[in-house]
């Protein structure tokens, strides 16, 4: 009978059949972002299991690639992965992408908790969408310029529109939002069109919570404007409370694309709630009036990557600060317990000084308890009222003996 292997056994051979990321995804080591994210997209889609559901080998593939881009996607994991290979990549923190719309009931309502609860979840968009896309099988509505729309979409669906821009309005830049004042969730998409007359996939924003709505937005300023993604952060936080503030801006990085050529161009809104649909409001602007906005987001944009750079100095410093203060502490706590111990080592050794025998403790109710005798007659003492005969006796008016003169007779 062939002898079992153990969980790390099979964990280590799991390692090695593992598979390089950049020949997963079929780009080579110098590649873009950009060119990352369209990989995926074509493999995830084409391995999806809604598309594959009694395909084990599907299935295994679309886990290996969404494996491989959850690494090849961070900078950080990216970087580590080029150094040292897996190894300096910790599977655990791999973040996977949930499709809402092959999830069951259950699962549903328990990754709605887990989010109520706080904890990072990251979605991605339904297959079945981004197919219909794909084949030209969506309905394309036209969004004029400054103008806007306001709508509902259902959960895991998605509204399409198409906005149409000039060479003057492409110059000046262009800037497409959406945002909902019912706080729901949702992803603002722009698709390219293929040579087929499909759309693909091309960017995605996923919407956060800015005051009383949340919004998201998509700025072609002709120069890089970055996205700041959270999730990592919130992943960070959960295992060192001090990295949620050192690790803020590690997601700030710029979008791919930085501006748009003249022509019309395809964007949708995807309803991201677990079981609602998203309410909300679209708009396309041409960033010509906004010249005071465009060089105030280029100036604080640098400002915020210049804080990056200082973070990371920063935080090199301050673990080693902590590090002494806990040092410290831990000094100060055993400093004060060692001097105790001898003052009271010192305090014995006086008291030893002496040949009489031990002194009884006496106890405050002994003090106050005299002799039972001695309490009777203090209380009889007390007592005791003066009576008639002890009173001093005074003399009445009416038995003042008066004495006349004989002498003077009337």
């Amino acid at each position: 009978m062939p002898a079992q292997r153990s969980k790390s056994e099979r964990t280590d051979a799991g390692k090695q059949l593992r598979r390089d990321p950049y020949d997963v995804l079929g780009v080579s080591r110098n590649c873009t972002d950009q060119e990352i994210k369209s990989a995926y997209r074509k493999m995830a889609l084409k391995y999806h299991p809604d598309k594959n559901a009694n395909d084990p080998v599907a299935a295994d593939i679309f886990k290996e690639v969404t494996f491989s881009y959850n690494i090849l996607s961070d900078p950080d994991k990216r970087r580590q992965y080029d150094t040292a290979g897996f190894e300096a990549v910790e599977s655990e923190s791999q973040e996977l992408e949930l499709d809402l719309s092959s999830l069951g009931a259950v699962n549903t309502m328990f990754a709605a908790l887990f989010s109520k609860l706080g904890v990072p979840i990251k979605t991605t968009v339904s297959a079945t969408v981004l197919e219909e896309a794909l084949n030209g099988m969506v309905t394309v509505r036209p969004l004029l310029l400054d103008q806007h729309i306001t709508r509902k979409v259902e959960k895991q669906c998605a509204h399409f529109y198409s906005v149409t821009i000039t060479e003057e309005e492409a110059r000046a830049g262009f800037v497409c939002r959406v945002q909902s004042s019912d706080k729901s969730k949702f992803k603002l998409l722009y698709f390219d069109r293929e040579g087929t007359g499909g759309l693909s996939l091309a960017l995605q924003e996923d919407c956060t919570k800015t005051g009383k709505v949340t919004s998201a937005g998509m700025y072609f300023l002709g120069f890089p404007v970055y996205r700041l993604d959270q999730t990592a952060t919130s992943m960070a936080a959960a295992k060192d409370p001090d990295a949620a503030f050192f690790k803020k801006l590690d997601g700030f990085q710029p979008c791919e694309i930085t501006e748009l050529k003249a022509g019309t161009h395809v964007f949708a809104v995807y309803g991201d709630n677990f079981f609602k649909s998203a309410s909300y409001m679209i708009e396309a602007l041409c960033a010509a009036p906004f010249t005071e906005e465009k060089e105030n987001l280029r100036a604080v944009e640098a400002e915020i990557l210049s804080k990056r750079a200082e973070l990371s100095k920063f935080e090199s410093e301050y673990r080693e600060v902590l590090a002494q203060f806990t040092e410290m502490t831990s000094r100060y706590a055993q400093e004060m317990q060692a001097i105790d111990e001898l003052l009271k080592q010192r305090n014995e050794i006086h008291a030893s000084y002496t040949t009489a025998p031990p002194m009884k403790r006496s106890t405050s109710k002994n003090r106050s308890r005299g002799s039972p005798k001695e309490t009777k007659e203090e209380g009889q003492v007390r007592d005791k009222k003066p009576t008639m005969r002890d009173r001093p006796k005074k003399k009445k008016w009416f038995n003042i003996h008066l004495k006349a003169d004989k002498r003077n007779k009337c």
